[in-house]
């Protein structure tokens, strides 16, 4: 076995981005790409962000072709929101292991168990879960779409249990029926792990995704979604932050706040279908155009509209964008 060389590392990465830039030229395409990935392919994003802003990014992207580097619902969603573009997924088995939490039939079911609550479906689920929604949600927007939906008291949410529980201790007038599902990355981190880096980094505040377990969240200063987390390190005094997300997000941080500090509190928050996507899988998805996602027919229109109405409480004027519908 030959001893890694980071020289030959370092060059074949680099060939790698000229490959790419160049079939990106030529496909006319547009690479899209989540914070939780790989330091390397955030370097080649055209547009980066969370789930709320590449949702809204996917609607505005002026090219024939989007890549999208994270993980096959949020290809789906780029894929309802633009019927008439090729949406790309560089690794066909980047999968969300939440989203597989719920089924068809089991919503249906909870459906008919209270049939006057109203779908709220967080965009970490499939294309037939969210057709069967009323509206989507985002880590982001989750407590804004809840309290926009006036006509209902009661809210079935999906599928996600831990940002359900943030949305019903700030919307207490709803009753929020919660679904069993979690992020196997996010409740990976403990209590005991926080507490830790805090006397470790005694200066530093804790920034926390509202996908992790309530009593994390309790010893937390802030909790917000990955892009909320971009917003809130650069306009605090504080020099220092432990983030409690996937670990993808010290780079970007990093990046964006060169004079600041930035620990993750745990060495097992990583999820491992996110760092699936290499620089070699999107030039192999630009050269062979693979792998491609289309949603279509009735599953697209109907899961369109519950995108739809998420972007518009969310002050996205999709509609205008997107034609199909």
């Amino acid at each position: 076995m030959k001893a890694y060389n980071k020289t030959a590392d370092i060059k074949y990465k680099e060939n790698l981005k000229k490959k790419i830039a160049r079939l990106k030229k030529e496909r006319n395409a547009v690479i899209i790409v989540h914070n939780y990935q790989r330091d390397e392919i955030q370097d080649i994003a055209d547009i980066s962000g969370d789930s709320l802003a590449l949702s809204q990014a996917a609607v505005r992207a002026d090219a024939r072709v989007i890549v999208f580097c994270g993980v096959d619902f949020m290809a789906e969603s780029a894929s309802i929101l633009n019927p008439d573009k090729i949406v790309l997924l560089p690794v066909k088995e980047a999968g969300c292991p939440m989203a597989d939490m719920v089924t068809i039939e089991r919503l249906k079911e909870k459906k008919k168990e209270y049939p006057n609550a109203a779908i709220v479906c967080y965009v970490n689920s499939s294309a037939t879960i969210k057709a069967e929604s009323d509206i989507c949600c985002t880590s982001s927007n989750a407590i804004q779409i809840v309290k926009s939906l006036k006509d209902y008291k009661e809210v079935i949410f999906i599928p996600d249990k831990n940002l359900g529980r943030y949305v019903q201790d700030n919307v207490p007038e709803k009753k929020i029926i919660l679904w069993e599902g979690f992020c196997p990355t996010h409740i990976r981190v403990s209590k005991e792990e926080i507490l830790r880096a805090k006397k470790e980094h005694p200066d530093a505040e804790v920034i926390a995704h509202p996908e992790c377990n309530p009593d994390v969240i309790s010893v937390s200063d802030h909790i917000c979604s990955t892009g909320g987390m971009f917003k809130y390190a650069k306009a605090s005094k504080s020099t220092s932050f432990i983030i409690a997300t996937e670990s993808g997000m010290l780079y970007g941080l990093k990046r964006a706040n060169p004079d600041k500090h930035f620990y993750v509190p745990s060495e097992r928050l990583v999820c491992p279908t996110m760092k699936l996507t290499t620089l070699g899988w999107v030039a192999h998805s630009l050269e062979a155009m693979e792998y491609q996602i289309k949603i279509e027919g009735e599953i697209r229109e109907r899961s369109y509209k519950a995108l739809e109405r998420m972007l518009r409480v969310s002050g996205e004027k999709s509609g205008a964008a997107i034609s199909g519908v």
